[in-house]
């Protein structure tokens, strides 16, 4: 019964989706999985750059540590995707932290092992390199929401970002749940809690948005993207 599920959680990865059932079996040989409590670390900066991780169920921050000891996060992961993909690509260590946002669900394979199933399996390759350029593509686009837009012009982009990567459209509105804490949004597009606050309630009293602690409904995806224009 584990194995089927393990098996499971796999094949809900677009990444591994097309697999035959036998190549499934034998990459679940080199997958662990561990259900991990909120706000515990995965990974630490500086360890050795040896493993990725696949996030099943939760969602887990990437962040780092600042001299001071403040926190800055640097993306938030979603169910469904890959992080410390870094290992990869690059022998070093790493260079910031994962830390469990709620009960989470990690896989994790041996960089070697994954590499090694994939050169038995090409086509994981380019799936793999599409994985990764759209994440950097992501990364692109908020250093230039920093650069160019205003305050109000990045909170209203990353909501409109993060709905579409992780919501659930339904006729012309889009549905996400769970929300972010307001103080997250802050940390990934470089405002105060109290600035995004101010922000997403004005959105909510345009009726172009609405949200709660739990949940984010996008009512006007089209005012919402001449809002960042």
């Amino acid at each position: 019964m584990a194995e089927r599920t393990k098996l499971w959680h796999l094949e809900s990865f677009n990444l591994f989706s097309n697999l035959s059932k036998e190549k499934m079996m034998e990459l679940n040989s080199f997958i662990s999985d561990q259900n991990v409590n909120r706000d515990e670390p995965i990974y630490f900066a500086n360890e050795p750059s040896k493993t990725i991780f696949f996030l099943k169920t939760g969602r887990v921050k990437i962040t780092k540590y600042l001299t001071d000891g403040s926190e800055k996060i640097i993306a938030i992961i979603n169910p469904g995707e890959i992080f410390g993909e870094m290992a990869y690509l690059d022998e070093g260590q790493r260079t910031d932290y994962a830390v469990t946002v709620e009960p989470s669900l990690i896989c994790a394979i041996n960089k070697n092992d994954l590499a090694s199933f994939i050169v038995k399996n090409p086509e994981l390759n380019l799936r793999l390199t599409k994985l990764l350029g759209l994440k950097l593509r992501s990364f692109s686009e908020r250093i230039e929401d920093l650069i160019f837009k205003d305050a109000n012009q990045r909170v209203a982009s990353f909501v409109l970002r993060y709905a579409e990567k992780n919501g659930k459209k339904i006729g012309d509105q889009i549905f996400v749940k769970p929300f972010l804490k307001h103080q997250n949004i802050g940390e990934l597009t470089a405002c105060s809690r109290q600035t995004v606050n101010y922000i997403l309630t004005d959105l909510r009293n345009k009726g172009i948005i609405d949200f709660d602690r739990s949940r984010l409904v996008i009512n006007k995806v089209d005012k919402l993207r001449a809002f960042i224009t």
